[in-house]
């Protein structure tokens, strides 16, 4: 290991970037209330008209099916 000599000599050479560890923790949060949100859109996002429309499609879907079911 090389001899240091002045204000070098007492810093470690693979020292890492020094963070703010509130700002972290902060960015941390804002990103799962980011996925959080994402999710819920997913989830809630659709208008009425569309939540009915897919209603009715399932409900469709399934006297069709009862329809085409065989009797023993």
């Amino acid at each position: 290991m090389a001899c240091l000599t002045g204000s070098r000599a007492r810093s470690a050479p693979d020292v890492g970037e020094v963070i703010n560890l509130r700002r972290a923790r902060k960015a941390r949060v804002r990103a799962d209330a980011q996925e959080k949100a994402a999710a819920n859109r997913i989830t809630f996002g659709r208008t009425k008209a569309e939540r009915e429309a897919a209603a009715a499609d399932t409900a469709r879907q399934e006297r069709l099916l009862d329809g085409a079911k065989r009797e023993d």
